[in-house]
């Protein structure tokens, strides 16, 4: 599990709830269910107004990406490569068939039983490129909706306080000034009625921006962070595969593929 994720999470809520209680606020308060199902329930139902059915049934499965740890290494790919580099440049391309059992990674494997049958290095480039810009296009689909959802979460806050500011006007609208009675009482019940009223409708606004700045941007910009890391891995085996297909040296591979790792990480470099 990506500890970074929850852990960014938990300390919003908790110091969104430490202020509420430090200026003598009740966090109870906050507790609205209308306020959350206008806020969730509105945003769900633009984004299915906006992306397929299909698109959103995957959230689920997107929020787990987003939780997930990442354990990407640069090294330990290269290195594979390199092996294979050297196996292709002894054996021949061919006796890399029996390696490809071996392989876990999937863009990996199907990239290798390619450049084996595969004659022409441009239509293999032209192939691995193609696989990796879908691959970029699935992944954007997810960074997308939850932008969208980040936009329009504050949109249906405030729809939700304008709801609540009429209900509560309607409501506090005395048809008859007879009933005032002329006591005095009554306005100052009404007043109060009033500040009640409105500090309830503004919870709506408070959970469309918290849910869009707390949850729905920060989850699109870490499937970014992770998309745009596992794209550099690809172009790594991409550039690692044509190195393969093209029989390059696999010394004059290895640093060619080091050039995609960052200064700092190339200290662990065995």
């Amino acid at each position: 599990m990506d500890l970074g994720t929850a852990f960014g999470l938990f300390l919003g809520i908790l110091i969104i709830s430490f202020t509420v209680v430090s200026k003598n606020g009740d966090p109870i308060w906050f507790m609205d269910f209308g306020s959350i199902l206008i806020v969730l329930g509105g945003t769900l139902s633009a984004t299915l107004v906006n992306y397929p059915l299909r698109n959103v049934q995957a959230l689920i499965r997107i929020v787990k990406t987003a939780f997930k740890k990442q354990n990407i290494e640069h090294i330990k790919i290269i290195e594979e490569l390199v092996d294979k580099a050297d196996i292709a440049r002894k054996k021949g391309i061919l006796a890399l068939e029996t390696e490809l059992e071996s392989i876990n990674d999937k863009f990996l494997k199907d990239g290798l039983d390619l450049a084996i049958n595969e004659r022409d290095s441009q239509r293999l480039r032209t192939y691995l490129e193609l696989e990796l810009s879908n691959v970029a296009r699935r992944h954007s689909l997810g960074q997308e909706i939850f932008l969208y959802m980040g936009a329009y979460a504050p949109a249906f806050g405030m729809l939700g306080t304008v709801l609540g500011l009429i209900i509560m006007m309607k409501n506090f609208a005395v048809s008859d000034p007879s009933d005032l009675g002329g006591l005095e009482f009554s306005v100052a019940d009404k007043f109060s009625e009033l500040l009640g009223g409105m500090g309830l409708a503004l919870i709506t606004t408070f959970y469309g921006v918290l849910f869009s700045n707390l949850v729905f941007l920060p989850l699109a910009g870490k499937l970014k962070r992770k998309s745009e890391e596992e794209l550099m891995v690809k172009d790594i085996m991409v550039e690692g595969i044509i190195g393969i297909h093209s029989k390059d040296h696999p010394i004059i591979l290895r640093e060619k593929l080091m050039t995609f790792v960052p200064q700092s990480n190339r200290k662990n470099e065995k």
